[in-house]
């Protein structure tokens, strides 16, 4: 294997802050690396580690990378260097899964660019974790924990997530991207939307389609379905991503922005709102 990067996003949320850490390894012509990001409302940070600090769990999920831990119960920062210092423990409450692969039948085909997965779509966060002397304190607050496989970042994309409703314990997330495979490209999204106590799934493989992107809007359907969704105030950081295995391609998160929302049936709207602790990726070039 010599292009390849597999890493996890959680991401922690009270009612005034953000904070999500990336943990990752990848392999770029055949030499392995590895990497922890931290992205928070000030600020985006990467630090990288020698691969024989990191290890992984046949699980696919539990991860250490030097001192640091991140598996189903929780994570552990313990990151001091010149540019970030990091220290802190958050214990996650019971996950709530998608009843089934968000990928769908699409995670049976071989040599995609990138497998995305969600394992958490919304859990309790608590504890308290301090980066560059800012302390990020969670009690009983909002969870998200997905994944991203492969070799590359697709060429253009959007990602967001969001929680909303009166306690927040509703949780979307859509990804729309341009998709290489053998002779061609398409466009795909994954969308799961937990509301109510309910799941609702739109997906390329459910016959959903974008029917526009631009201005830094996505507007879905799929059947009877309409979901909008646009940034309206960005707050980006960079980050990197990867490109054939290697963490060299800048892209820039919103970790904590303002955003709209909005999923219809048949006309009738289920939900609308505007966030402003929205979370939005959007490198589309319209």
């Amino acid at each position: 294997m010599n292009e390849y990067f597999g890493g996890w996003y959680f991401k922690s949320q009270s009612k005034t802050q953000t904070l999500a850490v990336i943990v990752a390894g990848h392999i770029h012509k055949g030499k392995p690396s590895a990497s922890i990001q931290i992205i928070n409302d000030e600020g985006a940070w990467n630090i990288p580690f020698s691969f024989s600090e990191y290890w992984q769990k046949r699980d696919g999920f539990t991860t250490r990378i030097g001192n640091n831990y991140f598996g189903k119960d929780g994570l552990t920062l313990s990151i001091d260097t010149p540019e970030c210092k990091a220290e802190g423990r958050l214990t996650f409450g019971e996950w709530t899964p998608l009843r089934s692969d968000v990928m769908g039948p699409f995670r049976f085909v071989p040599f995609m660019e990138c497998r995305h997965s969600v394992k958490s779509i919304w859990h309790t966060v608590s504890g308290a974790v301090t980066v560059n002397g800012v302390t990020y304190r969670f009690e009983n607050d909002n969870g998200y924990i997905e994944g991203d496989r492969g070799r590359s970042f697709p060429r253009e994309y959007l990602w967001t997530h969001c929680h909303f409703g009166k306690k927040e314990h509703n949780s979307i997330m859509l990804s729309i991207a341009d998709i290489p495979f053998l002779l061609f490209r398409f466009t795909g999204l994954l969308c799961t939307i937990w509301h109510g106590g309910r799941e609702y799934r739109l997906a390329t493989y459910l016959g959903a389609r974008a029917t526009y992107i631009g201005n830094q809007t996505a507007v879905v359907r799929q059947g009877d379905y309409e979901l909008t969704v646009k940034l309206i105030e960005k707050k980006a950081h960079p980050l990197f991503a990867p490109a054939n295995g290697a963490m060299t391609r800048t892209i820039r998160e919103s970790a904590s922005c303002r955003a709209f929302y909005r999923l219809r049936k048949g006309g009738k709207t289920l939900f609308s709102f505007v966030s402003d602790r929205a979370s939005f990726e959007y490198e589309y070039n319209k």
